[in-house]
């Protein structure tokens, strides 16, 4: 039976496993590899360089590994969301009743909300305007929303105010977001504010997860937030290979790379 064809945000998510792999190919490469016309791959590449994962060379692509700005919410919202689905699912088996959790600014833990249906008696702590927006039917959930200086374009807030509120709060899980992050670098943000907000949730918390997707994986910002042995655990999506996931494990952080299903289509 033949596979059917794939969805562009499938494909895009192939073409960056592809160039993390091989670091550059030529378009003539990729069509081989994703049996696509050549103007479907540039298509596709001018997709990806827009959101800053990829960066044009002549007659190919590669990594973007430098992350000089973050895309804003609305290019983040339909950037990869199977994966941020799955992620987001792995990362709600963690939560149960009763217990007080901080979801970091972004799209990959907003989506979280629909998988804490049922639970009740939870705290939950955020920085995300629109991720606490979403909270406000569940009858079950203490909303706490961190104050401070508000990045529109992000719908979220940063900065010593958002710190201030963390340092009351006693935290069992801190569920991070990042859109760089590696071995070598660790935890990176091209955005100052967010350090503080960050580090203070990490150090609030009695267990410290990141959530973030593969297409971040091998890229770094300006500002070095944390190392990644000073997390409990990452979540990533299945983007993630054998290789990287052994260098991300070796130091010392549990890694899960969450699988993808069909029903994160509709989910997502």
């Amino acid at each position: 039976m033949a596979r059917p064809p794939l969805i562009p945000e499938q494909r895009q998510q192939e073409i960056l496993r592809h160039l993390r792999h091989e670091q550059v190919l030529s378009y003539r490469q990729l069509t081989e590899l994703l049996g696509v016309s050549h103007m479907t791959i540039r298509r596709d590449i001018a997709t990806l360089e827009k959101q800053g994962s990829v960066e044009v060379t002549p007659g190919g692509a590669k990594i973007a590994t430098r992350l000089l700005h973050e895309p804003d919410r609305t290019e983040k919202a339909v950037t990869d969301r199977t994966g941020k689905t799955a992620m987001a699912r792995e990362a709600a088996t963690m939560v149960s009743d009763s217990m007080t959790i901080y979801l970091d600014a972004g799209t990959t833990l907003q989506a979280i909300r629909p998988f804490l249906d049922g639970l009740s008696d939870l705290t939950v702590v955020s920085n995300d305007l629109a991720t606490v927006a979403d909270f406000f039917d569940h009858p079950g959930v203490d909303l706490i929303c961190l104050g401070g200086r508000v990045e529109t374009a992000n719908r979220s807030t940063a900065g010593r105010l958002a710190a201030l509120t963390l340092r009351e709060l006693s935290l069992d899980i801190a569920f991070l977001s990042s859109s760089s992050w590696d071995v070598s670098h660790g935890v990176t943000t091209p955005v100052e504010a967010k350090i503080d907000v960050k580090r203070t949730a990490l150090a609030a918390a009695t267990t410290s997860v990141l959530v973030a997707g593969s297409s971040k994986f091998g890229r770094y910002a300006r500002y070095r937030v944390l190392r990644l042995d000073e997390l409990d655990r990452i979540i990533t999506d299945d983007g993630v290979d054998d290789e990287a996931a052994a260098e991300v494990t070796a130091t010392g952080t549990q890694l899960t790379r969450a699988r993808r299903t069909d029903s994160d289509d509709g989910a997502a």
